[in-house]
């Protein structure tokens, strides 16, 4: 995917947040079926149930009762899903277990695996061996061999290039990419992200691997719950380290270059202008799986994700401008829109009898179409800030609490970082 054009950086201030367990145990009769070497061609009859017996049925979900938008008519994804971040409500959704190829968005996954094992100040010295096995037209950041790299680096590269010889680097620091491949299935089994199968870290395309806009939901939810994971993937913009090179008095001096985030929502682009109060979370785009989106916005304190993906209209950055119209119904029905489903919380979240198959609400039927309100041009902070971190969000701050031999928090307030200044878009 190529590098969006330059916008004003933004800086990033941590909020405090409170937390609040949803925990959850899944039954043994929900083991994920084997996927196929491909994806089918239309949605299958009948799905999973994880997260509500609806989610589970073709077609949209959406409960268009008194006071409900309609939602937007020209949204054209094979499969979609729009959902409070904090509370987990499924708002509405369209095939959400359609088990398809996730691209670049399985990086989530990846990351929320990964990432917690490696200090950023790390160094890791680039071996032969840990850039091979990448497959041809690889999105890449730039990594050279016998070049030294530090983990904060390498999460950029990951995060703002899709790189996929980035991924390979930390899978090789992480025991190889079998190693971390086997990881990552385990880490989706606990999260109850039964739709998806991993062969690949980065999320090349490969015959059988698939995941749905529900799980891929569930990786980011996760995901944004680790302070470094919501800075990585809110960066605008940052330095990458190059070659070292000889000076004219003969010192070894690395030089840099610029990266910048290929999620347009959040960098804009000649189309499409930054969206409101977005923080992430990733994008990708392969042969296969078409692109790929999952998004993370705040509006009057409401934090609610969205996932798109393979929309049947190829114009130039419909992935976001679909997204964008999701998110703006979103924001409309939040609050009236009586939910179909529910996100759930991973299974070492402990001390709830809620059950995957049990919707969070039964009542009310049908979907609808209509136009959503439509995108706003966001105007952008403008900050300096240590690796040209940046991201448009404002969340109240509370309490924390910490679940008792959980890895996993699900929030009720998220600390996701804060907008501390706006100016009008060049």
């Amino acid at each position: 995917m190529p590098a969006p054009k330059p916008h004003a950086s933004r800086s990033l201030l941590v909020a405090s947040a409170a937390l609040l367990s949803l925990p959850l145990t899944a039954p043994a009769a929900l083991a994920a079926p084997t996927p196929s070497t491909s994806p089918s061609a239309t949605p299958p009859a009948k799905m999973s149930t994880v997260g509500g017996t609806r989610l589970g049925q073709p077609g949209t979900q959406v409960n268009l009762t008194a006071g409900v938008p309609v939602l937007p008519k020209d949204v054209t994804a094979r499969s979609w899903i729009v959902s409070d971040a904090e509370s987990g409500e499924v708002l509405a959704a369209h095939n959400a277990h359609w088990r398809l190829p996730p691209a670049s968005t399985m990086k989530m996954l990846f990351a929320d695996t990964v990432l917690p094992r490696f200090p950023k100040s790390t160094t890791h010295k680039v071996v032969p061996t840990d850039l091979a096995g990448m497959g041809a037209g690889s999105s890449m950041v730039g990594i050279k061999e016998g070049q030294t790299y530090t983990v904060h680096d390498l999460w950029l590269g990951v995060f703002l290039r899709s790189g996929n010889d980035a991924v390979h680097v930390l899978s090789a620091m992480n025991g190889g990419v079998e190693q971390t491949v086997k990881d990552m299935q385990d880490h989706a089994d606990e999260l109850q992200a039964l739709d998806t199968h991993v062969v690949s870290p980065d999320g090349y395309d490969q015959a059988g691997q698939v995941s749905s806009a529900y799980d891929l939901s569930l990786f980011a939810r996760s995901g944004l719950q680790k302070k470094d994971f919501r800075e990585y993937c809110s960066t605008v913009r940052a330095k990458f380290p190059g070659d070292t090179t000889k000076n004219a008095k003969g010192q070894s001096v690395r030089g840099s270059f610029e990266i910048q985030n290929t999620n347009r929502l959040l960098s804009g682009d000649t189309d499409i202008p930054v969206y409101q109060g977005i923080a992430g979370v990733k994008n990708g785009n392969t042969t296969n799986a078409g692109a790929t989106f999952t998004g993370v916005a705040e509006r009057g304190g409401r934090v609610l994700l969205v996932t798109v993906m393979n929309p049947e209209k190829k114009e130039h950055n419909e992935v976001y401008k679909e997204t964008a119209k999701l998110f703006d119904w979103g924001f409309q029905a939040a609050g009236k829109a009586t939910p179909v489903g529910e996100l759930v919380p991973p299974k070492g979240a402990v001390g709830s009898t809620a059950q995957p198959g049990a919707s969070a609400s039964a009542s009310g039927s049908g979907s609808g179409s209509g136009k959503g309100a439509g995108s706003k041009p966001v105007a952008a902070s403008s900050a300096n800030g240590s690796g040209g971190i940046g991201v448009a969000l404002a969340i109240t701050a509370g309490v924390l609490v910490l679940l008792a031999g959980a890895a996993f928090l699900v929030n009720r307030r998220w600390p996701l970082p804060d907008l501390v200044r706006r100016r009008p878009r060049p």
